[in-house]
């Protein structure tokens, strides 16, 4: 049994091809080729999630804390931003955030304390623990992501960069809004 034959009694998925085929026979104004390159990006990112969710779960945090930690890091040292601040980042409602952050105290990833100058406002910052599990999770990600590429040479990785680059430039223009989550997916 191949690896697109999955496992015995379980739907099967066509190869690119095949799907291909039979949008063309249902369709047949479809461009093959558009087709060919939006089915293997969607499937390529359906099995990249499940991958990288499979490590998260081994270090013992959801897809959802993981979105937190990375934008804490990305914003660079002290690791700080407002509870409004990340929300916005994640595509999330003010309530899914502080449900989040809730948990994500409580598991010692990141703290929320008052803002010294300003008591109004509060602060979540990553903790020495979330920071490891961010750094863990960047290291298990790294080999599965060399692994993936190992077909590419530094050229055709760079070239590969370049135009998924310009695909999602592409989207972000034509859809402004398809960044981020407004519902509480938790």
């Amino acid at each position: 049994m191949t690896a697109a034959e999955g496992s015995p009694g379980a739907p099967q998925e066509l190869d690119l091809d095949a799907q291909v085929a039979a949008y063309q026979r249902e369709f047949p104004e479809v461009d093959p080729q558009v087709e060919k390159v939006v089915t293997a990006l969607g499937r390529l990112n359906r099995r990249m999630n499940v991958a990288y969710g499979r490590q998260l779960v081994d270090l013992g945090i959801s897809n959802s804390e993981w979105e937190v930690l990375k934008a804490l890091v990305v914003v660079g040292h002290p690791y700080q931003l407002g509870p409004g601040d990340l929300a916005k980042r994640l595509g999330l409602t003010p309530a899914a955030m502080t449900h989040r952050i809730d948990r994500m105290v409580g598991e010692g990833l990141v703290t929320r304390e008052r803002d010294e100058s300003n008591r109004v406002r509060v602060i979540v910052e990553l903790t020495d623990e979330g920071r490891e599990k961010w750094l863990q999770t960047m290291r298990l990600a790294a080999v599965f992501e060399d692994d993936l590429l190992q077909d590419l040479s530094p050229d055709e990785r760079g070239a590969l960069g370049d135009i998924l680059t310009r695909l999602l430039r592409r989207v972000e223009s034509t859809q402004p809004d398809a960044g981020g989550r407004l519902e509480d997916l938790d």
